[in-house]
């Protein structure tokens, strides 16, 4: 049977239903469906040619898929000049638990975001041990309790409710931090044993695949024979290996080979975190970076790749630091940035990293903690010398221990030509690398990069739309069908009867990102419509207050 047939099968089937009953002398309405989405233009996810017609849900599925199936429900929603596309997949999140802030899921949900995977870049919430909590509980970013393993924080998000589908990655830095501890040291043979032993068990309890941070201390200090060791426990599980990889300048295209390597050895299916050729002297190298995947797949290897469509990325001051001192507590840093000789090493580092940006106007301090500190939030780090009088290492250095080692940044250090190269090739997918965040309560507070709230309709709107790089039933299987495959999500990023009704309504007219660097906390033009397990959740572009969503753990998993 082809996908026509069944369609019109599917309809006719839930035509049978009848419309009426009788209870007592009261006469009950019987419903066929539970919502019907009307006169839109569907696509279906999977790349092909939209069909105009009717969309029907019912029990949280999608039921029927037709040319007119009619007003039995009760809730109609006419969808009238305005595309009916699967909701959209980011799979590049650090939200983790954020969501305890935003339950809603605010800065996705307005998107047209219905699921997400978390715990990207070697950092997830949940920690293995007591020891581990100790080692890291100052650094705001892992904010809220330790949970031994994943499934303590996945049922935490069930019981406290959420908005939108969530599902995470392991972090590695997590797991080596939990058995070698934070410092510079190779993993032995005994320590791997009990690396894969964590690893198989997160999976086994839900977690879809593991993620590296090789930037990031700790996952910075593996090497490739630890790497294909905890990759092979995750083709095991047919999951998914991502990775925020070793270098994305100078050595970028070293830091492939290693990549690619780690996946060829293992079997893993790699997913490649925010790809990019990052500062001027480097922007050249991603004709190069393509073929590299591009070779990869020919040879066999399950390879993609994701990136955010800005311009800047965003990370840690922390950065600012070697990558060799960084190993160690806070303690342990706090005590290098005040040591005369080894503050200078670190001087000299974070100079050379201006100078490859482009000066000290690329980099923008995104938000502070300390009260002091608010006069800095949303100034590069030029104007916050200007304003303090001190020189940039001193403004750095400043900010570093002031803010607890927590202070982010976002740094304009790419180029718009190469999103365009990124998004036309056929194995990359848009994503975030955000987090839910809501202009209420504390995470309003923060000044987080716009693509937390801005990342698909900045995608539609721009390389779509504008730009043309890629036509509308690709860019939407990007955003669905392909991410959906990467998380081995079961009858999710599709829109088929059976399949789960994760649903974004939208006009391919007027989706814009209105999120900027100075007021990221606002919400995109155009999402009309956008349903969570057959929800409304978002009707007429307002929030309904609806939570929905499920945690995509084992249960809702096909490996």
């Amino acid at each position: 049977m082809n996908r026509r047939d069944f369609l019109k099968t599917s309809v006719l089937g839930a035509a049978a239903l009848g419309l009426t009953g009788v209870t007592g002398c009261k006469v009950k309405t019987t419903y066929s469906f539970d919502t019907i989405i009307k006169n839109g233009v569907i696509h279906a996810g999977d790349g092909k040619n939209p069909i105009q017609g009717d969309i029907a849900i019912r029990n949280g599925k999608i039921a029927a898929i037709g040319k007119d199936l009619g007003t039995n429900a009760p809730i109609l929603v006419d969808a009238e000049g305005l595309i009916v596309s699967p909701g959209f997949i980011d799979i590049h999140t650090h939200t983790d638990t954020n969501l305890f802030d935003a339950p809603k899921g605010d800065s996705r949900i307005y998107q047209g975001i219905t699921s997400e995977v978390g715990g990207n870049c070697g950092y997830c919430p949940f920690v293995y041990s007591d020891e581990a909590w100790e080692g890291r509980k100052d650094r705001p970013r892992h904010g809220g309790p330790a949970w031994r393993n994943i499934d303590g924080f996945y049922q935490r998000l069930t019981e406290n409710k959420i908005g939108i589908n969530y599902s995470s990655l392991v972090g590695h830095g997590d797991v080596r931090e939990a058995v070698v501890g934070p410092y510079n040291v190779p993993a032995s043979d005994d320590d791997l044993k009990k690396m894969c032993a964590i690893l198989d068990q997160q999976l086994s309890l839900g977690a879809i695949g593991l993620s590296y941070g090789l930037e990031y201390a700790p996952g910075c200090y593996s090497d490739t024979r630890e790497m294909v060791a905890l990759n092979q426990v995750v083709a095991k599980h047919n999951a998914l290996y991502t990775i925020h990889m070793r270098n994305e300048d100078d050595h970028v295209l070293e830091a492939m080979d290693e990549a690619i390597e780690a996946a060829r050895k293992s079997g893993a299916r790699l997913e490649i975190s925010h790809l990019k050729a990052q500062n001027p002297a480097n922007f050249d190298k991603i004709d190069r970076m393509l073929k590299k995947i591009d070779d990869a797949y020919a040879e066999g290897i399950d390879i993609a790749f994701d990136r955010y469509p800005y311009t800047a990325f965003s990370t840690g001051f922390t950065s600012f630091i070697p990558i060799e001192l960084r190993d160690g507590t806070s303690e342990d840093i706090y005590a290098r940035l005040n040591d005369k000789e080894t503050c200078q090493k670190i001087r000299q580092y974070a100079y050379s990293r201006l100078e490859r940006f482009g000066g000290p106007q690329q980099v923008v301090v995104a938000g502070c903690t300390d009260p002091a500190n608010a006069v800095y939030a949303g100034k590069n780090l030029a104007e916050c010398c200007k304003i303090s009088g001190m020189d940039e290492w001193e403004m750095i250095r400043y900010l570093l221990i002031s803010e607890k080692l927590a202070v982010n940044q976002a740094t304009f250090a790419m180029k718009e030509d190469n999103l365009k190269k990124i998004y036309a090739h056929r194995l990359s997918m848009p994503a975030s690398d955000g987090s839910v965040y809501s202009p209420e309560g504390v995470l309003g507070k923060e000044l987080p990069h716009p693509r937390s709230y801005g990342t698909f309709p900045r995608y539609f709107e721009q390389f779509v739309r504008k730009d043309k790089v890629v036509d509308m039933a690709t860019a939407i299987w990007k955003c669905t069908g392909l991410p959906a495959s990467r998380a081995k999500f079961k009858e999710r990023g599709l829109l088929i009867p059976g399949y789960a009704a994760d649903i974004t309504v939208f006009n391919p007219e007027t989706i814009a990102d209105l999120a900027t660097y100075a007021q990221p906390h606002t919400f995109p033009a155009g999402i009309a419509h956008v349903f969570v397990n057959g929800v409304h959740t978002i009707k007429d572009g307002a929030h309904t207050g609806e939570l929905a969503g499920v945690v995509l753990g084992n249960e809702f998993l096909s490996r």
